[in-house]
């Protein structure tokens, strides 16, 4: 495998592991994480939603992002135009078929990830994803709410990869999350999580992310807690529950990111990072992701602990997701025959 696909990799299936280390805990509050798992809180997968390892409607989401992104690139090779953020929409509304709900938007049933049938299971979506794409008039069209929570956030990380990183995340959380603070905090995630994987240092690419869009109308929520949090990593302050609840609970999009991204400045290792961002008071399984996606990008999926992985669910769609996301830009030939071609354009149809 290429070195960056082997990184796209790292980011999907860590962020992956967060998020379904994250499951077992997101609802419970630091003291009963600890009576529950120990002094140190959770470290492995714990059973969730009747299995080990059991991901999320983070992850879910997160997949089917990718697979809009990797449908919009066959479009746009194709026909010479799209609109990305129509693309994700629909693929969106495929997620949203899974979860039991026959949305308005009647969307297209190919391609291979709606056929995923462990995809086909409710995993606690955010109710503002649910009501959002539900109340969706046509492909494309921003939600009409004023939520900044961290649904759009958790499901961004495949936007690194592929076309405008900060536009496109900032798009596609917009789908659902009318709040300015909600979206761009989303595209500020994704345009960190770029420069990573163009190898820039993490705390260089988050000053640099927020040199080149801090000053966005909108993101003044956001800047201010990032800033807070390369301050603390500056001053060696090391997150921990007490100082995490202190950034708040990660339920909305900004507290998601900082808590998120100070877990990943200060950790040693991934496992230190993903453990530490899932073990608080708050949204562990949507922190654990970000840290997770950000520390896979910088170690790569080796740094994984094998008991993770042995156990996480949908592990093999979430591998073939990212090594489409590396492949396909680089191989695929619009109008070609070739059987690399032709299984590509029926695996990500062009809409």
């Amino acid at each position: 495998m290429a070195h960056g696909a082997e990184r796209t990799l790292g980011c999907l299936l860590a962020g992956a592991a967060g998020d379904a280390l994250g499951a077992r805990v997101e609802f419970m509050s630091w003291d009963e994480i600890r009576r529950g798992f120990g002094n140190w809180g959770i470290r492995s997968m714990a059973p969730a939603y009747g299995r080990r390892g059991a991901i999320t409607d983070d992850t879910q989401m997160m997949l089917f992002t990718a697979e809009g992104l990797l449908r919009a690139f066959v479009r746009q090779a194709d026909t010479g135009s799209c609109h990305v953020p129509a693309v994700i929409h629909h693929a969106l509304q495929r997620w949203l078929v899974t979860q039991g709900v026959e949305p308005a938007l009647s969307p297209c049933r190919d391609g291979w990830l709606i056929r995923q049938k462990e995809l086909w299971s409710r995993r606690a979506p955010g109710n503002t994803c649910l009501s959002a794409l539900i109340d969706s008039a046509e492909f494309g069209e921003h939600a009409v709410n004023d939520s900044k929570g961290c649904g759009g956030v958790m499901r961004v990380a495949p936007c690194a990869f592929l076309f405008n990183a900060f536009e496109v995340a900032s798009e596609s959380a917009r789908l659902t999350h009318g709040h300015p603070t909600g979206y761009l905090a989303a595209g500020l995630f994704a345009d960190i999580l770029n420069r990573l994987w163009r190898n820039i240092q993490l705390d260089d690419a988050t000053v640099i992310a927020l040199q080149a869009h801090g000053g966005k109308p909108g993101m003044e929520e956001t800047r201010r807690l990032i800033e807070y949090v390369l301050r603390l990593h500056q001053q060696g302050v090391r997150p921990n529950p007490e100082r995490i609840a202190d950034l708040g609970g990660g339920w909305v999009a900004e507290e998601a990111l900082a808590i998120g991204l100070w877990c990943a400045l200060a950790a040693e290792s991934l496992e230190d990072g993903v453990i530490t961002a899932v073990n608080h008071s708050g949204d562990s399984d949507s922190t654990g992701m970000i840290a997770g996606n950000l520390l896979g990008l910088i170690y790569g999926p080796q740094a994984i602990p094998d008991r993770w992985l042995e156990d996480l669910e949908l592990r093999d769609v979430i591998t073939q997701i990212a090594v489409d996301l590396a492949d396909i830009p680089q191989r695929y030939q619009a109008g070609s025959d070739a059987r690399h071609d032709v299984l590509t354009r029926s695996r990500y149809p062009a809409w």
